[in-house]
């Protein structure tokens, strides 16, 4: 769409107005063989509905227009018109050339940023000046702002949480293939040992069925808990409590291959991925009702062992069981 005509000082040349809207030339083009020149928006509008000059119906494709001469654009730079914001009240009459320049700076300008000098300092259109709340819009930034940051929050706790969960993974793999080399090392010897030897006899048993065997059938004989109020366990159990629930599991019939393990784990420190931080107990909340619970008889304990609880995800479980000391809070 060209410039409209009203808006130039004295006649403009037949040669510089576009046959398609009749206005004043904008960014001009021209037909490749008959040389008409028309607006770039016009002639490509025109041509998406059909490829033929509109004057003397040549056929053109859109990728065939070419500039127009340069004495052709040098006499539209020399055309004479108003602002474009000569409605809101500026007087000046310009060279088309510089059009775009005062456009710019032109202090008419409805939609000209401008600095709010109210306090916010703010830059806004002008036209939006007048209607302007500065807490309003600075309540505006602050929202956005915080909604950034909770986002940024929450990717991160995300990001978090999974390299949480590889360094568990890679703890594990770490502790499968420091078994794996122990029992290669069992297996070296029990076929150098000699066959009355008391040593020979001790590593002829098979510890990990035996001890696997033992701690479901302990198990068997603890009674279910019924955890009421998650919140009250205990992350970092002091000396005297850990002795008084180390004396229970032991008089109830604890397998001692594990009973040591179960009492290390009864710190926040070796707990499973997924109750290791108070965000990642709240975010696996709903795991909870999932776990089958052992309680240590007459305390405030429960024991997740891992053989009840193989239906569990591996984040929420650890070998060979987990010890929760509660302040209270077990049934």
């Amino acid at each position: 769409m060209g410039y409209d005509l009203n808006r130039f000082e004295g006649v403009v040349d037949e040669e510089l107005i576009c046959s398609i809207c009749s206005f004043v030339l904008e960014d001009p083009v021209q037909s490749p063989e008959c040389e008409h020149a028309f607006c770039d928006s016009c002639i490509k509008q025109w041509l998406h509905h059909q490829c033929i000059c509109p004057i003397d119906r040549i056929q053109i494709q859109p990728s065939d227009l070419k500039p127009v001469p340069r004495i052709l654009k040098n006499l539209l730079s020399k055309l004479k018109l108003k602002c474009d914001y000569a409605d809101y009240g500026c007087m000046a009459i310009l060279r088309l050339e510089n059009l775009n320049i005062h456009l710019q700076e032109c202090e008419f300008n409805p939609k000209k940023p401008i600095v709010c000098t109210l306090g916010c300092n703010i830059v806004i259109p002008k036209d939006e000046l007048k209607n302007h709340n500065c807490i309003k819009e600075l309540k505006k930034i602050v929202d956005d702002h915080q909604s950034k940051i909770t986002s940024l929050t929450s990717e991160l706790n995300r990001q978090k949480y999974e390299l949480e969960l590889n360094f568990k993974e890679l703890r594990s793999l770490k502790n499968f293939v420091s078994k794996y080399i122990k029992s290669n090392q069992l297996a070296s010897n029990m076929v150098s040992a000699s066959p009355t030897s008391p040593t020979s006899n001790l590593l002829g048993l098979n510890l990990t069925d035996d001890d696997d065997d033992d701690i479901a059938r302990w198990s068997a004989t603890l009674p279910i808990a019924k955890v009421i109020r998650w919140g009250g366990i205990i992350s970092t159990p002091d000396t005297v409590l850990q002795t008084v629930i180390k004396r229970a599991l032991i008089e109830h019939g604890c397998p001692a291959s594990i009973l040591n393990q179960l009492m290390e784990n009864a710190h926040e420190k070796n707990w499973p991925l997924g109750l290791s931080t108070l965000e990642n107990r709240q975010i696996n909340r709903s795991q909870y009702a999932n776990f089958v619970c052992k309680r240590v008889p007459n305390k405030q304990a429960v024991l997740i062992l891992a053989c009840d609880n193989r239906h569990m995800p591996s984040h929420m479980i650890v070998e060979p069981g987990n010890l929760l000391i509660f302040a209270h809070g077990v049934e």
